[in-house]
């Protein structure tokens, strides 16, 4: 029988009272170089821990080894990803699907390949026969994300060889899994609308005929209607959040748990769980959280009243009072941030239609501004930029997504690149990843119970 939960919850917080000190470890044994934490050297760059092809993240190089900033760049496979986004921008095109087929076999597909791409990842769109019923409709969650890694974990009971590592096993389950990804998170947010919201139930199952963006928007609305427009510019979303290197801390869980040896729903249903964590990404919904502050207390635009509000904000006396100004800064990119540059380019034209105008020129002025105020700080010794973040929790709202579904969609984009660097780690890395950590415990004798105090 379960224990009360009000009997539990006063247990545990008696015990945690005294017992905080145990698990708080003193600042003076991180000093020194011995101990990277957060796997970061000393200047902010990262602890190298391994070599990959997939994707490249460049915002400085090292000069006698000292950091230079440069422009952002951003690389799929040696593609520089503008030069992706610019193409399919200029044609029109849906190029979420050639992303993923580059970042799983390494070159850019030919049309025939990229048709015969499309034809196996539209059959991978449909989920196992009742595994909506059962994992989905029966067990419904407040949270898409946990629901999504929930439901990548079950599809393993629907692989008749879900244990194998062959390159071939893991990159059928990987095709199979950016297929299904877009219909579980649609199918999981109509369930939480209804069970939790009240609202009717509308399930509606993937048109074969359509690209990734289209499905997505087709499904979670209740008269699946969507313009060509709005398609393309979520197709624009998903191409840049595909990849992302591999230091970024979803990918690296996804190499780490691989390289344990286990199966793929593991690794990637641990990834998922990394990207639900808010510092990781939420930061856009926590983007558009700052912005309805900022609407609320400058609902003009004045830079006056825009810097007083980001002041505020430092200060820890608006906001949510984390101190932080949110979309501002990144662990890599310095000078800019590529795909920052690229929603700006090609969302601006959208907002300024459809009554978005006020909300992206209070960002533009937030990055305008807040910038040299971070800088002015001392927080940063480099330059910073705005990030992909600024942007693209407002992109979402433009296009009617509510922020529940905000970082499902960077899982729905970035699972192309989970499972590249899957495979990846499976037949390059071949050895467990497994840092070290310094124990700062006191040795002490065993006290029989009975002399206790």
């Amino acid at each position: 029988m379960r224990a009360d939960k009000q009997e539990l919850n006063k247990y545990v917080e008696l015990l945690c009272s005294e017992v905080e000190d145990q698990y708080t470890i003193d600042p003076h044994y991180y000093e020194g170089d011995a101990i990277k934490r957060g796997l970061r050297n000393a200047d902010g760059t990262g602890v190298m821990a391994g070599v990959t092809r997939i994707g490249s993240v460049q915002g400085y190089y090292l000069r006698d080894f000292e950091k230079v900033p440069i422009p952002g760049e951003l690389y799929y496979r040696g593609i520089n990803v503008t030069k992706i986004v610019d193409r399919h921008a200029a044609e029109q095109s849906f190029g979420y699907e050639e992303v993923a087929y580059l970042l799983l076999f390494g070159t850019l597909p030919t049309r025939e390949q990229l048709r015969s791409f499309n034809t196996i990842l539209t059959g991978a769109r449909r989920l196992p026969d009742g595994f909506f019923e059962d994992m989905i409709l029966k067990a419904p969650s407040k949270n898409i994300m946990n629901k999504l890694e929930r439901s990548v974990l079950a599809l393993y009971s629907y692989d008749d060889q879900p244990d194998d590592t062959s390159l071939e096993n893991v990159m059928r389950q990987s095709i199979e899994l950016i297929g299904c990804f877009p219909t579980i998170v649609a199918h999981a947010y109509a369930v939480k609308r209804h069970i939790f919201g009240q609202h009717s139930l509308y399930i509606h199952n993937p048109d074969e005929r359509l690209s990734v963006a289209e499905n997505f928007l087709r499904m979670i609305r209740k008269d699946k209607s969507y313009t060509r427009e709005e398609a393309l510019l979520l197709d624009l979303m998903l191409i840049l959040h595909a990849e992302h290197g591999g230091g970024n801390n979803s990918t690296f869980v996804c190499r780490t748990v691989t390289s344990s040896g286990t199966d793929t729903y593991s690794a990637i249903a641990a990834a998922v769980g990394s990207l639900k964590g808010s510092l990781h990404g939420g930061a856009n919904a926590k983007v558009m959280e700052m912005l309805g502050y900022l609407r609320e207390a400058v609902p003009e635009n004045d830079d006056a009243a825009v810097k007083d509000f980001l002041y505020k904000l430092l200060r820890g006396e608006a906001g949510d009072g984390s101190g932080k100004i949110y979309g501002l800064g990144h662990a890599v990119y310095t000078l800019s941030d590529p795909r920052a540059q690229a929603v700006k380019k090609y969302a601006r034209t959208i907002a300024d239609r459809n009554g978005f105008a006020q909300d992206f020129d209070l960002l533009e002025s937030v990055e305008r501004i807040g910038i040299p105020m971070l800088m002015e700080s001392n927080r940063f010794a480099l330059p910073i930029c705005a990030n992909v973040d600024l942007y693209s929790g407002l992109v979402y709202a433009m296009l009617g997504i509510p922020s529940d579904l905000f970082t499902p969609l960077f899982a729905i984009a970035r699972i192309s690149g989970w499972c590249a660097h899957r495979l990846e780690e499976i037949l390059s890395g071949r050895r467990i990843i497994r840092p070290a950590y310094r124990s700062s415990m006191q040795l002490t004798d065993y006290v029989p119970i009975d002399e206790r105090g």
